[in-house]
């Protein structure tokens, strides 16, 4: 199963219509796009559910011992600045940039782009689609981004400013400046 894209372009849903959306479908993964286009997600598999989660669990062992920011996972949808409300499969966010949110900014959908993000393209995703997700990623003020790709055995790298770097796996990323000295070590998908 693939995502199902509906254009909503005469409707303009409000970002607290998005919200009351999403709140009375709680079966649906859904997502917006800065076009306005409405995102119907499919589950996942076992094995990209799996990655997920250890991806999740790494960048949340390396937060739990630096202190500094929030981690969050894909169930969390974060409303961009350029109008995008989007649920990336793992999210990091400074903590001096979350704390500046209200309280009810933080229990609804964050007006806030994270700082860093992992998308691992499962199966079913189109690659062109999740790379125009990561460029709103960048759009909105992104520090870092990697689009893990394991059907071309490949990452991408995003970073605000730079092009994207292509690299093969296996790899070891480097969380840079943006997560000081957290690493991650992808050995080959099958």
């Amino acid at each position: 199963m693939t995502a199902i894209i509906l254009k909503l372009d005469t409707v303009n849903l409000s970002h607290e219509q998005f919200y009351r959306l999403c709140q009375v479908n709680p079966d649906w993964q859904l997502e917006r796009n800065a076009q306005g286009e409405l995102i119907v997600m499919p589950p996942v598999g076992g094995v990209s559910g799996n990655r997920e989660a250890d991806f999740i669990i790494d960048l949340g062992i390396w937060n739990r011992q630096t202190g500094l920011g929030k981690v969050f996972s894909s169930s969390t949808i974060f409303r961009l600045p350029n109008g995008g409300d989007r649920s990336p499969d793992a999210a990091w966010v400074s903590l001096a940039r979350w704390e500046a949110l209200s309280r009810e900014e933080q229990e609804k959908f964050p007006p806030i782009c994270p700082d860093f993000v992992i998308e691992l393209r499962s199966r079913t995703d189109s690659l062109t689609e999740i790379q125009a997700k990561m460029q709103e990623y960048l759009n909105s003020g992104l520090q870092l981004g990697w689009l893990i790709n394991p059907q071309q055995q490949q990452v991408e790298i995003y970073r605000l400013n730079q092009p994207v770097e292509i690299i093969e796996l296996p790899a070891n990323l480097s969380g840079e400046d943006v997560l000081p000295c957290f690493n991650l070590s992808l050995d080959c998908f099958e």
